[in-house]
């Protein structure tokens, strides 16, 4: 039997990397993300590309849906789609919380809730990126921890809410992760070479974490070795946390 999974925020990153280690390990996939350059992971009968901005209305369905009406059922859902926000939050407005909360909290409840009875069918799980962020205070980053913390909360209620039905529900919290992403996020800083200095000083490893990393913990998460795991929030951190 091969299972199906459903991953947002797929077309780089930390997504990019999920899809591919679940198409090696045997799943189909749908992948999800608002640019076009999620086609490149096409494969036939193997990995779907959807265009998809998880913020709207009828993403949830349409996505989820994609991935019943190609291969049958859904296995997995990883909520990974989000954005970074690093900014004061005197100069934090309106519409950067508005932005932030509906691409990193609302997607995630939208996107649970929609996938949920398929799972909950066939005995699935539900893995979430969350980040450091949200189980730390961290410098400016006040509106993204919120809704890192948002995200670690509600995985916590729903491995409980879910338990019974059958259904795993984990997250991921990574550290700084060597991405295009936070390379973007970098490049806006005053000095990003004193950023970059900082950053690694406080990862006892030295260095960030690849987005293979955290593929292979959400992969691990959603596998049968992890059957007795759920409501867990596994720090892929290069031993951030643990200072």
């Amino acid at each position: 039997m091969e299972l199906v999974a459903v991953v947002t925020g797929a077309a780089r990153g930390i997504g990019r990397a999920v899809v591919v280690r679940l198409r090696d390990a045997g799943y189909r996939v749908v992948a999800a993300d608002v640019s076009p350059a999620v086609g490149d992971l096409a494969e036939a009968g193997r990995v779907v590309p959807v265009v998809a901005d998880v913020t709207a209305d009828d993403a949830p369905a349409a996505v989820v849906g994609r991935a019943v009406a190609e291969f049958g059922r859904l296995d997995l859902l990883v909520n990974n789609a989000g954005r970074f926000l690093r900014r004061p939050l005197l100069d934090t407005g309106d519409a950067d919380f508005d932005l932030l909360f509906g691409i990193n909290v609302r997607s995630v409840f939208r996107f649970t809730r929609a996938a949920l009875p398929h799972l909950i069918a066939g005995h699935g799980c539900v893995v979430n990126t969350a980040s450091i962020s949200g189980l730390v205070g961290v410098t400016n980053q006040s509106v993204y921890a919120m809704t890192k913390g948002a995200i670690v909360q509600l995985t916590r209620q729903l491995a409980i809410e879910c338990a019974p039905l059958g259904v795993r529900v984990n997250a991921v919290a990574p550290g700084a992760v060597d991405t295009e992403f936070m390379a973007e996020a970098r490049a806006a800083d005053p000095d990003p070479a004193a950023s970059l200095a900082v950053t690694l000083s406080n990862h006892p490893i030295g260095r960030m974490s690849t987005p293979d990393e955290v593929a292979r913990a959400i992969v691990f998460l959603a596998a049968p070795e992890s059957a007795g795991i759920t409501g867990t929030i596994l720090s892929v951190d290069g031993g951030y946390v643990a200072r």
